[in-house]
């Protein structure tokens, strides 16, 4: 594995991917102060763990796609774009998760969305020239 990765390194996928991170942790910051309370039998809200998981799938995606871009071999390429694939769609279920919970915060999931559409439009593009 090359582990010389430039500090510079640039491109729309990434660039999105950076986006996307830092949407969903301001999300989740949001509305953990919602989904913190205790519900009615003193029991907490199972959709907290939901905000987490954004953050840190989301947190997992540019890696990623550093890893892909440096390696040598297409096999290699192919299992990092993979393994972004699926973290993009397990962040898109758990949007699903978090606009039926009870929140305030609910609303901007929609903006994660369509950050997400747009990652998955440039990812498509990027996975032809891998």
């Amino acid at each position: 594995m090359n582990t010389n990765i430039p500090y510079n390194f640039s491109s729309p996928l990434y660039n999105k991917a950076l986006d996307i991170f830092a949407i969903s942790r301001n999300i989740s910051n949001y509305m953990m102060d919602d989904l913190n309370a205790l519900c009615i039998h003193g029991k907490e809200d199972s959709n907290i763990y939901f905000t987490g998981d954004i953050v840190q799938q989301s947190v997992s995606l540019a890696p990623g796609i550093l890893k892909a871009e440096h390696q040598v071999f297409s096999e290699d390429k192919h299992r990092y774009a993979a393994s972004v694939r699926n973290l993009t769609n397990l962040l898109d279920k758990n949007c699903d998760r978090l606009e039926r919970c009870n929140s305030n915060g609910k609303e901007f999931i929609k903006v994660l969305r369509i950050e997400l559409k747009k990652f998955k439009k440039l990812q498509r593009n990027w996975l032809l020239t891998l």
